[in-house]
């Protein structure tokens, strides 16, 4: 997939980049296409490179060691993904990064970043603000966990979804996820969602299949979300 280094303007840590740094790290990068399913790096590989996601979908997961595994949050193209070796020498990835779809990104080498960091106090900052709302994220998601009925989390998550990659139809909103997918970001069982999505599909909610969420009511998707519905 062909693009411009300044299509990188678009990844927050390079929203203030000048052009020549923008030809700099497209230079010294190289780009990393794989098929659904694969993976760029897996939890525990050394951090040698940090990624720009250019097409597909790719979902951050971590595996206990009784295997059980944590969807942290999914990718979307031009949002930047496996930074952690640019902040901290010798790092290893805290997470597994899967290709939900054919998925392309460029890879940049994580010590480019971190000695241009040196130099350019525009990309701390907004690498900070990166981290800030990964934090943010991940603290309303515990919030949810602790103080939530399930069926609220399971709605929060669709409802984010929808803001990110939810397509629009003349019958509602489609997301492409499995029912595993969710599980792993609602902090619940597979058996879990096939019951509330069931439920749900039995009010007119939602239409589930196996890779897919059909919300034929948002508004409703939304009351149960704040607790308005059980």
């Amino acid at each position: 997939m062909k693009f411009s280094p300044k299509d990188l303007r678009q990844v927050t840590v390079f929203q203030n980049a000048t052009d020549d740094d923008l030809d700099q790290i497209v230079r010294n990068s190289i780009t990393r296409s794989i098929e659904e399913g694969e993976f760029f790096f897996f939890q525990g590989d050394p951090a040698n490179y940090l990624y720009v996601l250019v097409s597909g979908q790719v979902k951050l997961l971590q595996t206990n060691p009784g295997g059980q595994q944590v969807n942290l949050r999914t990718i979307y193209p031009w949002q930047m993904f496996g930074a952690l070796g640019a902040v901290r020498e010798q790092a290893d990835y805290p997470a597994s990064a899967q290709a939900l779809e054919n998925s392309t990104a460029l890879a940049i080498q994580s010590t480019l970043l971190h000695e241009m960091m040196e130099t350019r106090p525009y990309l701390s900052f907004d690498l900070m603000l990166l981290m800030t709302s990964y934090i943010q994220e991940m603290q309303a998601r515990y919030r949810e966990l602790a103080t939530e009925r399930v069926e609220q989390r399971i709605a929060r998550v669709l409802l984010r979804l929808t803001a990110q990659s939810g397509q629009k139809t003349d019958e509602g909103i489609d997301l492409a996820f499995s029912r595993q997918d969710l599980a792993e970001m609602s902090g619940t069982t597979l058996y879990t969602v096939s019951r509330v999505l069931a439920d749900w599909e039995r009010r007119d909610l939602v239409r589930a299949g196996r890779e897919q969420v059909h919300i034929t009511n948002p508004h409703g998707l939304v009351r149960v979300a704040e607790g308005l519905e059980k």
